[in-house]
C-alpha cells in the first residue's frame, strides 16, 4: 500500500528526528495541524469509546475514499491522532480494514513510547474509523 503524501512527509520527518525528545516536540507540533472540530461536532455520538482521554472523531466519504477529523484535549494524543489521520485520509474502506497501526507507529519511531492505554486508545480510534467506513 502506497503512503499518502502527508504520511510520507511525517515518516521522513519522524525518522530524521534524533531521539525521543525531538520526536516528542515534533509530535506536539503535528497535533497543531489537526483541523479543529466545532462544539456541535464534539458530541456524544462522535465520542470514541475506549480512550482514557476524550476523543471525538468525524468521517466523511468522497468518491469512495475516507477523510477523518478528530479532536482531543490531551496534547500528546492530538499529535498521535494527527499522525493517524495523515496515514488514513484518502484510503478506501478496504485499505483502512488492512492498515497495521502498530507498524505505522513503529515506522515513525514512536511505538516504544506508547503506553498500553495510549495504544488501546489509538486502536479504539482506528476501530471507530473502520466502523464509520463500513456504514458508509
Amino acid at each position: 500500500m502506497t503512503l499518502p503524501a502527508a504520511a510520507a512527509e511525517a515518516l521522513q520527518r519522524f525518522t530524521a528526528a534524533g531521539g525521543w525528545e525531538q520526536r516528542a516536540r515534533l509530535l506536539m507540533q503535528w497535533g497543531e495541524r489537526l483541523e479543529p472540530l466545532d462544539d456541535r461536532e464534539r458530541n456524544e455520538a462522535n465520542r470514541v469509546q475506549g480512550c482514557e482521554s476524550q476523543v471525538w472523531l468525524t468521517g466523511t466519504q468522497r468518491d469512495g475514499f475516507w477523510y477523518y477529523r478528530a479532536a482531543s484535549e490531551a496534547r500528546l494524543l492530538r499529535g498521535l491522532l494527527a499522525l493517524l489521520i495523515e496515514r488514513v485520509n484518502g484510503l478506501s474502506a478496504e485499505e483502512l480494514a488492512t492498515l497495521d497501526l502498530t507498524q505505522w507507529f513503529t515506522d515513525l519511531g514512536l511505538a516504544r513510547q506508547l503506553s498500553p492505554s495510549r495504544s488501546n486508545g489509538l486502536m479504539a480510534v482506528l476501530r471507530r474509523m473502520r466502523a464509520l467506513s463500513e456504514q458508509g
